[in-house]
Parts: structure tokens; C-alpha cells; sequence
């Protein structure tokens, strides 16, 4: 199955547990999800590895009051929370809710044009990744990575053209990505890049001048 989904070329992830030490978690995540949007980022994964339920579901409906219609909002890992929030898809790892029983509760609820991305790491999990009911696909970390405790093994671009021959669906790179290596990423076959660390500093210019050079 071939996904009929467009994403964008930046994917930024807003990573909650960066925002945990603050002394308003919810208002300072509010902020760089403003800063992202007025930006221009039109796709924003929420994550948040650490997080009470309670917080995230509370974090995650504040963010879909904040980006309204125009801009779309990927849950991470917790298809429960996407829903509840009314996002627009989730995001799943090789650990989590399989993307079948996924695919199952979206059209049990009414939703079942919602998006479900899927993590992939090596060819065998690309080759399992083909034939799952996913929308789009993740390989990473491309380069090295801050934003795991326990990161897989670097791919490297040979990895992200190596995906690209696995799969014909929408494929997000992952990992240590950055405005001076972006280009080449997208170069190497990505159709997206996903990005946490490089939009921390300055979210909003970050996100322009990604989407500057990506084009």
C-alpha cells in the first residue's frame, strides 16, 4: 500500500521532557509550539517520554487549541492521547502499540483517515515496515543523537538511501539532524526531515531558515 499522505520537508518534534525542569511546563510548551507555528511549521510531533498521562492529555489539548486548523499534530506513541486531544495521527516505535491495532482503534472511533507513522532502524524492521497499514515511515537516528537515552545504531545517509529503496511510501529521517545537514539528508532520498534539538535555541528562526534551505 502506497500512502496518499504529503508531509512536509521539516518535521519539528517537541520533545516535553525538555520542558519538565520549568517552572510553567505547560505555558513553556505553549510558547515553542507558538514560535514553531509562526514559523511556519505546518507538521509538529508531541512527545513526551516521561510525562503523567493526566499532564500530557492536558499539554497535548492546550497544543491543539494553540495550532487550530492549520497545522497538523502527530502524537507520539499514545494513540489513547491522540484521540482524547483530537490530533491528527500518531507516531509509533518498534516497542509500542502495533500500528495494525492501531489502524483498528482509529476506525473504531470514526477516525480512520488519521495518520499512523512507524519507526524503523534496520532493513529488517524497513522490510517488516512495507507491508504494515502505516502512512508514513521514520528511519533513524541518521546521525549521532542527544534526544535518546538509548539511541540505535547510527545509519548514516547510506542508511536513509538504503530505506529509499525499501520503501515507496512518505520517509522521515531522524537523528542529529541539523540546518548544515539537512539538504543532504533529503539528497540521500528522505522526503522529510525530522528535528528536535537544532529549533531549541530560537524556534521560530529555526523553523524558517529550515524551511529555507529545504525548499
Amino acid at each position: 500500500m502506497i500512502s496518499a499522505v504529503q508531509l512536509p520537508r521539516f518535521y519539528p518534534i517537541i520533545d516535553g521532557d525538555r520542558f519538565s525542569a520549568a517552572a510553567d511546563p505547560l505555558r513553556a510548551i505553549l510558547h515553542f509550539a507558538h514560535e514553531l507555528v509562526e514559523g511556519g511549521a505546518s507538521v509538529i510531533q508531541y512527545r513526551n517520554k516521561s510525562g503523567q498521562t493526566r499532564a500530557m492529555l492536558s499539554q497535548a489539548r492546550e497544543l491543539r487549541r494553540l495550532a487550530g486548523d492549520g497545522t497538523r499534530l502527530i502524537m507520539n506513541d499514545r494513540t489513547d492521547l491522540c484521540l482524547a486531544a483530537g490530533f491528527d495521527g500518531v507516531h509509533l516505535g518498534q516497542d509500542d502499540l502495533s500500528p495494525a491495532a492501531a489502524r483498528q482503534i482509529f476506525e473504531k472511533s470514526g477516525s480512520p483517515d488519521l495518520w499512523i507513522g512507524f519507526s524503523t532502524h534496520n532493513p529488517d524492521q524497513l522490510n517488516h515496515a512495507a507491508e504494515l497499514p502505516i502512512d508514513y515511515m521514520a528511519v533513524g537516528p541518521v546521525f549521532t543523537t542527544g534526544s535518546k537515552a538509548n539511541p540505535d545504531p547510527v545509519i548514516g545517509l547510506e542508511g536513509v538511501r538504503q530505506a529509499r529503496r525499501f520503501t515507496a511510501k512518505p520517509l522521515v529521517a531522524i537523528g542529529g539532524i541539523t540546518r548544515q545537514n539537512c539538504k543532504s539528508v533529503l539528497e540521500a532520498g528522505a522526503d522529510a526531515v525530522a528535528v528536535i534539538a537544532d529549533v531549541v535555541e530560537s524556534p521560530r528562526k529555526a523553523t524558517e531558515e529550515f524551511l529555507r534551505i529545504l525548499g
